[in-house]
């Protein structure tokens, strides 16, 4: 481990200052006064389901006419490889092909993050330059877990400075308990933020209380806080959050996108009008039907959700039906 950081940190500092510069600033709400980010996650981004065929195969042209249809809509940016978009069931070219193919739709004024967390420090670095080449700006990386008893604050700390260190990307964290069975400890992340390297994290845990204390903590830190969830979205942002990687948004990101406008103006009723109807099929997309009600929503809204892949079962019709009222009753169909 220690002979591939050595080999490959030099990189880093060059190409990550490459990669921050010029990609336009975009104030977020967690900026104190007289601090900027070098580069800033302000706004929405859609975290990008994986189009499969019906043979489960990646559908890169389905890929392709959704990134057409998100064009329109005023994303910060876009994130791939994140938990939506089925990253643990991806072989390593499928990953990087799917980033080429995102990167050559995407304008460069909008931000590209990769999920390139992996289990090993080693696995991971290495993956992270691969990213960097395929032409992402910023790596997601989600916490190791599978020896999660393993995982104290100390080890995890250990693990982000190596691969912050080696990194020729900006690093966001990413914190998803009900995924992996382990969050990111609040004293890390304080930790973490500090490093030159790691500009963000992405918490979907929910804990408004343990968010608000991330933003007030880092506050002299170039680092930001991301909503990980559309559900509260609203919450975050008054407590100075920049930001949502929010699943939904792959349904509703015209309207998340407009909640994002609405608590930059200060028009904080007419934000919790549209956050209150947001909830219920957030919680549909995500806890309730997950993947697979996700990529069903997205067909009603005109894009191509497609089958999951395998063992992800596709929404049985009473699923779907319900799934489908729970839209309806908020007033999106």
């Amino acid at each position: 481990m220690a002979l591939g950081t050595r080999f490959i940190s030099p990189l880093w500092p060059a190409l990550s200052s490459l990669h921050r510069a010029g990609l336009g600033q975009h104030r977020g709400l967690s900026t104190p006064s007289g601090l900027g980010h070098t580069l800033d996650l302000g706004g929405i981004f859609p975290p990008l389901v994986t189009p499969f065929s019906p043979m489960q195969e990646v559908d890169y042209a389905q890929l392709e006419g959704n990134l057409r249809r998100y064009a329109s809509i005023p994303f910060r940016g876009l994130v791939v490889l994140g938990s939506s978009g089925e990253y643990p069931y991806l072989a390593p070219h499928e990953k990087l092909e799917v980033v080429s193919c995102v990167r050559r739709a995407l304008p460069r004024d909008r931000l590209l993050l990769a999920g390139s967390g992996c289990e090993s420090t080693q696995a991971t670095i290495r993956l992270m330059v691969s990213m960097a080449e395929a032409g992402a700006d910023v790596a997601l990386v989600v916490t190791p877990c599978y020896y999660r008893g393993s995982m104290t604050s100390a080890a995890l700390v250990q693990h982000y400075t190596e691969v912050a260190d080696a990194s020729p990307l900006p690093v966001v964290l990413y914190s998803v308990p009900a995924n992996t069975g382990l969050e990111l400890p609040l004293e890390a992340v304080l930790t973490l933020a500090q490093h030159p390297n790691i500009i963000g994290i992405k918490d979907s845990s929910g804990d408004i209380t343990r968010m608000g204390l991330m933003v007030h903590k880092t506050r002299q830190e170039d680092f930001q806080v991301l909503a990980g969830s559309a559900g509260f979205l609203l919450a975050s942002y008054t407590l100075g959050a920049s930001g949502g990687i929010c699943a939904l948004a792959n349904v509703l990101g015209a309207p998340l996108c407009q909640l994002d406008r609405l608590c930059r103006k200060g028009q904080w009723q007419e934000a919790r009008d549209l956050q209150q109807r947001l909830i219920e099929p957030n919680m549909a997309v995500t806890h309730q039907f997950g993947i697979p009600g996700l990529k069903k929503a997205m067909e009603w809204f005109g894009y191509y959700g497609g089958p999951c892949r395998a063992p992800l079962a596709p929404l049985s019709s009473p699923q779907a039906e319900e799934l489908r009222r729970t839209f309806s009753a908020n007033g999106w169909l």
